[in-house]
């Protein structure tokens, strides 16, 4: 199974242009993936954690749809072809390891992605996927797509940095 070889291959920076290529983004992580595998998400509300993990959903080919965990705290995704199923955990309101230790996530069978889960997931487990992405804030321009409306916001860049850390990614 892809590892550390793999994970070189996507580069430590990335420049993802908009939500379409985040979402490939998140497909093509998907095939560096195996049951067991943790993903930690770190990003600004609106940086594209959940269209990446939209994305990983497809390439691992579990049920969805995949949508923000946000009320729920951690959303199953199972298989649709024998595969592991997708955990999708949104720790902001969690305070503890612990509290996530309770919420009785099967981590060994599944492949578990963290939204906010810096400070916690590393209590858990030694080896985990970080991919940071950072949103710009304010700048460029909205895309001119015959629409005159002032709430559209530009599609702006994202940079994103992937890190492996642990023996299973070293």
């Amino acid at each position: 199974m892809p590892g550390a070889e793999a994970l070189a291959d996507l580069g430590p920076a990335l420049e993802i242009a908009d939500p379409a290529a985040m979402h490939a983004f998140g497909i093509r992580v998907a095939s560096l993936l195996r049951a067991g595998d943790v993903v930690l998400l770190t990003g600004d509300l609106g940086a594209g954690k959940t269209t990446f993990t939209r994305g990983l959903g497809e390439g691992l080919q579990v049920r969805g749809p995949v949508t923000s965990p946000t009320f729920v705290l951690a959303r199953t995704h199972p298989s649709l072809v024998g595969g592991p199923a997708l955990v999708h955990v949104d720790a902001y309101r969690l305070g503890s390891a612990l509290e996530l230790d309770d919420l009785d996530i099967d981590f060994a069978r599944s492949v578990v992605v963290a939204e906010w889960g810096a400070g916690l997931i590393e209590v858990l487990t030694e080896s985990y996927l970080s991919i940071e992405i950072d949103r710009p804030h304010g700048a460029g321009e909205a895309p001119d797509a015959g629409i005159d409306d002032a709430s559209i916001e530009p599609v702006e860049p994202r940079q994103v940095r992937i890190t492996g850390v642990g023996p299973r990614w070293s």
